[in-house]
């Protein structure tokens, strides 16, 4: 933008993130990037990559030319991007090289680069006087795509793959730290998907809405900055939160300004008393929450008129509606006469949570003590096990307090104490919950344990006022299910890892990141942990973990102290973890969206289209439905979940005049073939597919 024409450079340049997801090689090449270069992973604390230089080979099977610089750091650890360019670190660069019979030129990135400063003369100098030094390697000034054309020229064919993702064994508490941050970066990324659909929608049915292009602009802008090292790490000072908490408030109004004038404009060609979105890519009959009032001679129908289930609760209903379409928005209105009485199986005593899928029990201290699967005819828990126990370990690393967690952590930790009082708070016929007032250490919780009417999920809502330092909290649930591996979401697909710790490489892992959810299931079984904003987790054996809070004090002594939300749910399915998985995933951190029309009319027939995108195969998610950038047409991104490879088939709610696939910068790569609404494609295991449909 800013240097113009010709000044792309083919390197993905991250020296110093913490770790790097399995997806990243494809999403390199899909940039129109070729290279890739850190130093990070040279910092992992007990085993080393085998290589410096080699292909990386990504969950798809995408490729990208790797380099690690192994230039020695002035102090302990064994590379830096921060080089003087001195005859040590000249030296030292050559001996930490282990693939010498492959490549004779190696790269050094010199230069104050963290926290700015760029090169000094006396580095200069150095590299002047080591390009002819007698006993030193010989130093050039040069570009790093020179070098990287130059090592792909002659070494490329000889080159080792490494086909996993790159985990850093080190700075394992950035996961966590700074747990407002995670949380509002996660509602922001959601707030912005929705407003992105809803305004590309509303540009499709609605005549003169014109899609707020630079709004969404400044809104992303802000997120991205906000997830910056140290920013989202969690490794700040203190006056950075404060600034980065104030601007996710404007991400937040930029936001609901977007999703609101979009809403309106759709409900202008709609009709209707209420609109109800479902925002994401899979039919979902999850419960949506509307903040009232509902007259009491007024009954809640469909457009076909069909009545909308209906329970009063705090501040508000929940609203029944059965399957809604994805990427849909349903239109309600207002009926005479009172809602009708639903009959469920729905259960709730201070003991106890029951539908007909799923039996929960609580023993006196306000533990789950028993989750029986009513479909699959067995108990989840194993004997004597407790689930949602929250663990409160010592947290002292022996280096980087916000960033490190050490494997020591576990040999000291403190359980809750017995619950205050455990309340019915909400009695069904939708919807039963279970309020738990309880201590951990100094720190007040107040839990919220849910179970709706038609579903095996038991969703946990947590309000906690937290007050220790140096205290790590996770969450527990034992399940009797077997397996080596579990499987953790990533970054557009999702990795399995083991669930022992055989070798230093397992051990090494034992805490570990992920995005909505985790899961650990055997042939026939499993259950999958979901969350709306954590990502630090750990499964050993049978035991899934969630890691909640931490409360380092260096560099922000407050860091995480006060009030924290969370939301998590455990979900037990009969067999592997498939599409159910992740769809529940999406829908804890998407919800429905319920919008009450300002001027209320006859609902229109006809006025939007079942869903605006669709896809015929399970394993496919649609993630983003967005106005191209350029304004011409919609870009539809998606990716294959399930390493299932064939055809698929998306189906478009309005006619289609051409289709292509394009790359994450919309640059149009092929022509699609269309017919009617419907463009049919060939999808790889783990692909990420973007399409530009006009």
């Amino acid at each position: 933008e800013h240097f113009g024409p010709g000044a792309d450079s083919p390197v993905l340049w991250l020296p110093d993130v913490f770790g790097y997801a399995w997806a990243l090689p494809q999403l390199i090449k899909e940039a129109g990037l070729d290279y890739f270069f850190t130093i990070k992973i040279g910092w992992s604390q007990y085993n080393r990559l085998p290589y410096d230089s080699f292909w990386w080979q990504g969950l798809d099977g995408t490729r990208v030319l790797t380099h690690f610089s192994t230039t020695p750091d002035e102090s302990a650890y064994a590379s830096t991007y921060n080089a003087a360019a001195s005859p040590k670190q000249a030296l030292g660069t050559w001996t930490n090289f282990q693939q010498k019979e492959l490549q004779r030129e190696l790269l050094m990135a010199y230069g104050y680069g963290d926290g700015g400063g760029g090169p000094t003369r006396e580095m200069l100098e150095n590299i002047r006087e080591l390009a002819e030094f007698p006993g030193a390697p010989r130093m050039r000034q040069g570009s790093v795509a020179e070098f990287f054309r130059k090592l792909e020229a002659e070494s490329g064919d000889r080159l080792p793959v490494w086909n996993g993702e790159l985990y850093l064994e080190l700075h394992r508490g950035t996961y966590t730290t700074q747990s407002r941050n995670k949380r509002a970066n996660r509602k922001s990324e959601f707030l912005l998907h929705d407003a992105e659909f809803l305004a590309a929608l509303a540009a499709q049915v609605a005549p003169g809405y014109a899609y707020p292009h630079a709004t969404l602009r400044r809104a992303w802008e802000l997120v991205c900055l906000n997830q910056f090292h140290d920013i989202i790490p969690g490794s700040s000072i203190h006056a950075v939160y404060e600034e980065s908490q104030q601007q996710y408030g404007e991400v937040r109004a930029l936001g609901e300004q977007v999703r609101t004038e979009a809403l309106a404009a759709i409900a202008g060609q709609t009709g209707g008393d209420l609109l109800v979105v479902n925002p994401t890519g899979f039919a979902r009959r999850d419960l949506a929450h509307w903040a009232g009032p509902l007259p009491a001679d007024r009954r809640l129908v469909q457009q076909d008129g069909r009545p909308v289930g209906v329970q009063p609760t705090d501040g508000g209903y929940w609203l029944d509606l059965g399957e809604l379409p994805p990427y849909s928005v349903t239109p309600l209105r207002l009926a005479a006469g009172a809602p009708e009485p639903q009959a469920t199986a729905l259960t709730v005593s201070p003991t106890h949570l029951e539908n007909g899928l799923l039996r929960v029990e609580l023993d006196e201290t306000g533990d789950i003590t028993r989750i029986y699967d009513k479909q699959a005819h067995r108990e989840l828990l194993p004997a004597g096990e407790r689930a949602n126990q929250f663990l409160a370990f010592e947290d002292r690393p022996m280096d980087w307090d916000a960033w490190d967690v050490d494997i020591f952590y576990e040999d000291k930790h403190w359980t809750a104490a017995p619950a205050e009082s455990v309340q019915v708070v909400e009695m069904g016929p939708l919807r039963a919950t279970l309020e738990i007032r309880r201590r951990i250490l100094h720190s007040p919780y107040v839990q919220r344990i849910s179970l709706a009417h038609h579903s095996p999920q038991l969703d946990v809502e947590t309000t906690i006022d937290w007050r220790e330092r140096h205290v790590m909290l996770k969450a527990a649930f034992p399940v009797d299910v077997l397996s080596p591996t579990a499987t953790y979401e990533i970054q557009w697909g999702n990795v399995q890892r083991p669930t022992h710790r055989n070798t230093s490489w397992d051990w090494a892992r034992f805490e570990t990141c992920a995005q909505k959810w985790v899961d650990l299931s055997e042939g026939n079984y499993g259950a999958s942990l979901l969350n709306d904003c954590k990502y630090g987790h750990d499964i050993h054996h049978n035991v899934m973990r969630i890691t909640l809070l931490r409360s380092p004090t260096v560099p922000d002594p407050e860091a995480d102290q006060g009030e924290h939300r969370f939301a998590y749910s455990l979900l037990p399915h009969s067999g592997p973890w498939d599409e159910r998985t992740v769809a529940a995933a999406y829908a804890l951190n998407d919800p429905l969206i319920v919008y009450r029309v300002s001027e209320p009319k006859e609902i229109a027939d006809d006025a939007l289209p079942p869903s605006l995108v669709t896809v015929d195969a399970p394993n496919v998610v649609i993630e983003t439905v967005k106005q191209a950038e350029d304004g011409a047409g919609l870009i539809v991104r998606l990716y294959e979940c399930r390493r299932w490879r064939g055809p698929v088939t998306l189906a478009a709610g309005f006619p289609l005049a051409g289709a292509w696939r394009a790359n994450l910068l919309e640059e149009n790569q092929t022509v699609l073939p269309v017919e009617g609404r419907q463009v049919t494609f060939d999808l790889r295991p783990y692909e990420i597919v973007t399409l530009r449909l006009r």
